[in-house]
């Protein structure tokens, strides 16, 4: 299941997350955002080790330029509430799974 997070809940569901947190930063108005969106749930669908969620920059601009996003759609691994990698641009399944197993 993707958690789609945004100001009033990013804290407690990323940040204070128990288990790693990959967060998909993206906007509705982003080509490749759309095509990197079906690659998000196919992740989430795939690994119980991590929750996954998704953060519209337009509706958070705040923590996008906390956690430096400037180019969409970026992918952020955070683990107790540190960023552990980030990846720009367009990743695939065996890219998202290979930033995870990072972490093992």
């Amino acid at each position: 299941m993707v958690v789609q997070v945004n100001s009033s809940n990013f804290e407690q569901e990323v940040l204070k997350s128990d288990i790693p947190v990959l967060v998909d930063f993206f906007a509705t108005w982003c080509g490749p955002c759309k095509m990197q969106s079906p690659i998000i749930d196919q992740f989430a669908k795939s690994t119980a080790s991590c929750k996954v969620c998704k953060l519209d920059t337009d509706e958070a601009t705040e923590i996008a330029l906390k956690f430096r996003v400037s180019s969409i759609p970026t992918i952020i691994l955070f683990n107790k509430g540190e960023v552990v990698d980030r990846a720009v641009g367009l990743q695939s399944l065996a890219e998202l799974n290979a930033m995870l197993s990072k972490l093992q």
